[in-house]
């Protein structure tokens, strides 16, 4: 049984509720998550290379999410029904996108689990380990 759609609020509950974690904002009030000074979780500000195709508008809504390899980042861009996406400016960048606006096409649980993953890849090796041994990881 699919669980509830998530939702933006479900992004900042479950990226604040990470041990260690940080959030600070960037120059123009966006919020950004890190774990030990390392970027987890990035709430973009508009950029031209996320923008409509009809009318050019940039999206304000875009969140950066780091994944732990490039074949992570495959797996989530593969599927045609994904919300998630990338850009040329980040080939080659562990992170992909999605617009808060997109999110309910995933569960909370698959959110979840994205983002516990995203701090994983960030989190020092002890606090990764310390993480994962009390969760059964």
């Amino acid at each position: 049984m699919r669980d509830r759609p998530a939702t933006l609020g479900d992004v900042h509950k479950v990226a604040a509720g990470m041990p260690h974690v940080k959030r600070i904002e960037g120059p123009k009030g966006n919020p950004i998550y890190q774990v030990g000074g390392k970027s987890f979780v990035f709430f973009r500000t508009p950029q031209p290379d996320a923008e409509d195709p009809e009318t050019g508008e940039r999206w304000a809504d875009v969140i950066m999410i780091w994944v732990e390899s490039e074949s992570d980042k495959l797996a989530l861009l593969q599927d045609p029904k994904s919300p998630f996406f990338t850009t040329e400016r980040f080939d080659g960048h562990p992170s992909v996108l999605v617009r808060a606006s997109d999110l309910a096409v995933i569960g909370k649980q698959e959110l979840t689990e994205l983002i516990q993953d995203a701090w994983l890849s960030r989190a020092s090796n002890r606090r990764a380990q310390v993480w994962l041994a009390e969760h059964g990881g």
